[in-house]
């Protein structure tokens, strides 16, 4: 895709939304990580409804160890995954008291040293709570940028590092929020929204289905 027409895509979706941000809700660092951990292989919705409940006994590493891994396990119960995700948070707050003073670290190599924090998780922590322009590439995003033509890589890595190097830096500290967005509600993995969707002129998938 040429440089002109990805700058276009950008443009056209930052002039929609200015100012994007996660669905997750969170009013602290730490909040914020638990609620990305909890996240994996489930919606948004499910992860704010039960840290509503979660956060208003336990909103701090040491609230969540004196909690214990069964309370705790009772307010995420209803997302995909909580008793690995539950063990997870327990080992990952006990590390942050021990090795950073209770605080959310604030580079890759640390936040990926926490128990269930890979790649994806610690980009998310990295761009919304730290401002750094990286790119967390989930299925919405690795669907939405093969589709479209940003990029065509096997894996999240190999498109994260082609939208890396694609996307202009004055786009790329919000441009993996207008991707997952984009493809939560219009770029659907079963039934792409092409009437409805603001960049179609520019998409390759369209181009391709509709031509």
């Amino acid at each position: 895709m040429h440089k002109k027409t990805i700058e276009k895509i950008f443009a056209t979706l930052q002039s929609l939304n200015p100012a994007p941000t996660t669905e997750l809700v969170y009013s602290s660092d730490f909040e914020l990580l638990i609620a990305v951990v909890l996240s994996a292989q489930a919606t948004d919705i499910s992860v704010n409804k039960a840290t509503a409940e979660l956060f208003k006994v336990a909103n701090t590493p040491e609230a969540i160890l004196a909690l214990g891994l069964h309370d705790l396990k009772t307010y995420i119960k209803s997302i995909g995954l909580y008793n690995t995700k539950a063990e997870n948070i327990i080992k990952t707050c006990k590390k942050l008291v021990s090795d950073f003073n209770s605080q959310v670290p604030q580079t890759r190599e640390d936040l990926q040293s926490l128990p269930g924090v890979g790649r994806k998780t610690a980009n998310v922590i990295l761009n919304t709570a730290f401002g750094h322009a990286t790119i967390a590439v989930d299925t919405h995003i690795f669907r939405v940028a093969k589709r479209i033509g940003l990029a065509d890589g096997k894996t999240p890595l190999a498109v994260e590092q082609q939208l890396e190097k694609v996307i202009q830096h004055k786009f790329k500290k919000d441009a993996h929020h207008w991707l997952i967005l984009h493809g939560r509600y219009v770029c659907k993995a079963r039934k792409p929204g092409c009437s409805s969707c603001c960049i179609s002129k520019y998409c390759e998938y369209e181009f391709k289905n509709y031509t």
